[in-house]
């Protein structure tokens, strides 16, 4: 795994029951506190990556999202104890420069008719949940037909698992701007699925 050598990074470690703002705040000071940042989070970023992009591209957009977070981090605000929308939120960014790339990639899987072995797999999570393994191609040819914006907000929700404000946080927008965006998405999601709606389960997770 390749990352920029001015980030301080170690893997394997524990860390104390400290929360993510207060390593932050401490790493402004002492760099490698940063560390414990990687720990905790990389592989929930790498999981995210590769999702959209496949996990060839998710390592170098990995390691870039954690660079872009620790040069970044004395613009953190450290009022927020959680930093997975702030890492997401920068994951999300870097996606953006992968559009064509993660179009093609959905696309791709929207042709495979069933799982494909050692791949990371499309929503697994909303295939259980509809009840019909034939919904993995359909739901990849929905979510390459979504423009940006609202892919963007779907898979913060879904596959980042985080709620609405938390998706806000991420995007930089208003809460109600992720509510009108997923609305939307949604809607979009279930036409293309005849009716089917593989973002419903995470709906109770979503809360403000």
């Amino acid at each position: 795994m390749t990352v920029d050598p001015g980030v301080p990074l170690r893997t394997g470690q524990r860390t104390c029951d400290k929360s993510d703002a207060w390593y932050i705040e401490r790493s402004r000071d002492e760099p490698e506190q940063f560390a414990a940042l990687f720990d905790r989070h990389a592989d929930a970023v790498y999981r995210y990556a590769a999702r959209r992009l496949g996990p060839e591209a998710a390592e170098d957009l990995m390691a870039d999202a954690f660079t872009t977070a620790f040069q970044q981090r004395h613009r953190f605000d450290p009022g927020r104890a959680d930093a997975r929308p702030w890492l997401f939120g920068i994951a999300t960014n870097l996606v953006g420069r992968h559009r064509r790339a993660e179009a093609r990639r959905f696309k791709a899987l929207a042709k495979v008719p069933g799982p494909v072995p050692h791949d990371e797999p499309v929503a697994d999570l909303a295939v259980a949940r509809a009840g019909a393994e034939g919904l993995r191609g359909a739901l990849a040819a929905a979510l390459a037909g979504l423009s940006a914006r609202h892919r963007d907000v779907v898979l913060l929700v879904a596959w980042a698992d985080l709620n609405y404000e938390e998706a806000a946080q991420a995007l930089g927008v208003p809460v109600g701007t992720v509510r009108s965006r997923l609305h939307r998405a949604r809607s979009t999601l279930r036409e293309a699925l005849g009716g089917s709606d593989p973002t419903a389960f995470q709906e109770a997770h979503a809360h403000e």
